[in-house]
């Protein structure tokens, strides 16, 4: 089956130059992401040099019309796709499935998802990096001493959140304006549950982040 050596030569060239996160999230945000665009300029040419082709087949696809803070429509896309590697020598195939999700206000969130979905299954397959390696000579390798582990804490007393700690953490995650005040909201809540054992806290805490990510419009 020569699929796989296909992958393999494609993941070998991607290797020597990684693709970086060269663009910036303006909407808020602010973080460094690769996009689509990337993906595609760095692989075409080695799809087409090593006979490997990607097919997607979409498996699933569900719409949520949900509302924007300004009251429009935002219409909250996810699919689920297949995506068959296929050897153009033999034929021989590898499926890879991968989910995306996409919000949009007009037409365009349906081919968001999708796009989503192939980055990541491009990404995974190939296992490409942001930076290549293209020279081991010029690593130098510094080995830390071997300290003493660590004492371990003693235990300590665990009881679950009291409702009003839960609605205060659950109020700052709600008023995250940007992904990183929502990173900095859940993991302090998070810390604070997860040291109590507070597992049904948690549950509330990551339920509320990803209403809200979905809310920012955050991938």
């Amino acid at each position: 089956m020569k699929v796989y050596q296909a992958i393999n030569a494609v993941q070998a060239e991607l290797a020597k130059v990684g693709i970086t996160k060269s663009r910036t999230n303006t909407q808020g945000a602010g973080y460094k992401f690769r996009g689509i665009d990337d993906i595609f300029n760095a692989i075409s040419p080695l799809l087409a040099e090593h006979k490997l082709c990607i097919l997607p087949r979409v498996m699933a696809r569900e719409c949520v019309e949900r509302v924007s803070k300004n009251g429009g429509a935002l219409f909250y896309i996810t699919v689920e796709v297949e995506f068959d590697f296929v050897c153009a020598e033999d034929g021989s195939k590898h499926t890879v499935k991968t989910f995306g999700e996409a919000m949009d206000s007009g037409d365009k969130a349906t081919n968001k998802a999708m796009s989503a979905a192939y980055k990541y299954a491009a990404l995974q397959a190939f296992a490409i990096p942001t930076e290549g390696d293209n020279d081991t000579e010029n690593q130098t390798h510094e080995v830390a001493p071997r300290t003493a582990p660590a004492p371990k804490p003693a235990p300590i007393n665990k009881s679950p959140l009291s409702e009003t700690q839960v609605a205060d953490f659950l109020a700052t995650i709600d008023a995250a304006a940007d992904e990183d005040e929502l990173t900095k909201a859940y993991k302090a809540a998070y810390r604070v549950a997860q040291a109590q054992g507070d597992q049904a806290a948690i549950k509330s805490f990551t339920t509320k982040k990803d209403a809200k990510k979905a809310e920012l419009g955050i991938a």
